[in-house]
């Protein structure tokens, strides 16, 4: 497997005032095989928590499995809910446990809580980064152009969800690990929201 590509995929995460965005395209590919057009990489993980990956996706779903049912069991004892940066300690307690056999995957953590909303990045190895906006995959390079050229940090969280959009379209255009549409989750004050742009779709 010498000369195939590696697992691609791009997502990307936009903060703004009233909240976050993660987005991710629908691809899954090996090499140069398109494996699926109707990968889900991005997940409601809380009441207002969500992840987007880039990677294998059969690690993508095993880490939100597992960072959800961690959530869920904090959620049972503690109505107010977890905040997101203690949710991002604990996503990167679980990925340097298994530094070992690591999961294949970039990661975007992102949440509201009683700061407001707030955006992590985080390597294989559990290595995290805050940030206000961020594209990570084998698409990242063209995504993070788009999201520097137009980021405002006070648009509106339906703006910053057609920029998270552009960009990975913009991606899925010049990348061919990536493509086949577009998941988004928003996620605000009042809980997750998520939306499916079919491949095609202009908005």
């Amino acid at each position: 497997m010498a000369n195939q590509l590696p697992v691609g995929g791009t997502a990307v995460g936009v903060v703004v005032d009233a909240g976050v965005v993660l987005a991710s395209e629908k691809r899954f590919s090996y090499g140069y095989t398109v494996l699926s057009k109707s990968a889900k990489k991005v997940y409601v993980v809380g009441d207002r928590l969500a992840v987007a990956f880039s990677g294998l996706v059969g690690d993508m779903q095993s880490l939100s499995r597992r960072l959800r049912a961690h959530v869920s069991l904090y959620e049972l004892d503690n109505p107010g809910g977890m905040s997101v940066a203690s949710a991002g300690r604990l996503l990167s307690t679980i990925l340097y446990q298994a530094r070992f056999t690591p999961y294949f995957t970039e990661t975007l953590l992102g949440g509201y809580d009683s700061g407001g909303p707030h955006l992590y990045t985080f390597d294989a190895l559990g290595s995290v980064l805050p940030d206000r906006y961020a594209a990570l995959g084998s698409g990242a390079q063209v995504a993070i152009g788009i999201l520097e050229s137009r980021y405002d940090p006070h648009a509106s969280l339906d703006d910053a969800g057609a920029l998270a959009r552009a960009a990975v379209r913009g991606a899925s255009l010049r990348d061919i690990g990536s493509g086949d549409g577009v998941d988004v989750v928003y996620v605000d004050a009042s809980g997750c929201r998520e939306e499916s742009v079919p491949i095609g779709a202009q908005n």
